[in-house]
């Protein structure tokens, strides 16, 4: 492992038990046993460990939605969506507890919107536009019923995974993955009998 993945594993850890307002740079430098210099060889700021961090644990989600507008016509829109369903669940569940943080404060999380601008993130809506990109080629083939707005099915979707993990970091309780599967196809189904054609 590279000193930087070192970082960025530690810095999840603290960031998932102190939050990223009350997580320091100097506490995740500890917990990688490496100085803060150290840490700044690699890192402009806080903001940069953080979206390092929730990119560590992005590939899944990025994977499947890059996988479903490349290819989604071969298989059942149900899959697809149960795939994003499941990788959503997982990511909210393991990041809220992070990002929760950012809106204790009104200037933090300000602060936080200008920094992702500056290293070119557009953040939350991500996930959101690939998923309705795919939604609107569904559409185009005839798979989901023409009068849904992708965008605000989408929202649905992500919306109520978003919900669960924000229940899970309530609650202090975590699912399997069997759980979470279930819980995606359970969402999904209820979704897609809105949108069938």
């Amino acid at each position: 492992m590279t000193t930087r993945d070192v970082i960025v594993e530690a810095a999840g850890r603290i960031l998932r038990t102190r939050g990223y307002a009350h997580a320091t740079t100097k506490e995740i430098a500890r917990e990688a046993g490496y100085s803060e210099a150290t840490l700044y060889k690699y890192f402009t700021d806080k903001t940069e460990i953080f979206l390092s961090v929730l990119s560590t644990r992005l590939p899944g989600y990025e994977t499947v939605l890059a996988r479903i507008n490349d290819h989604g016509a071969d298989r059942e829109v149900r899959d697809n969506l149960v795939d994003v369903a499941a990788v959503a669940l997982a990511f909210y569940a393991e990041n809220f507890p992070i990002s929760m943080s950012l809106f204790s404060s009104a200037d933090l999380l300000a602060a936080h919107r200008r920094r992702l601008g500056e290293l070119g993130s557009d953040g939350p809506r991500r996930p959101l536009a690939g998923l309705a990109r795919y939604l609107a080629a569904e559409q185009r083939r005839g798979r989901i019923r023409s009068g849904a707005d992708p965008a605000a099915v989408a929202a649905l979707l992500i919306g109520a995974c978003f919900q669960q993990g924000f229940l899970s970091a309530f609650d202090g309780t975590s699912r399997s993955e069997e759980e979470s599967r279930r819980d995606a196809e359970r969402l999904v189904d209820t979704l897609l009998a809105g949108l069938t054609p």
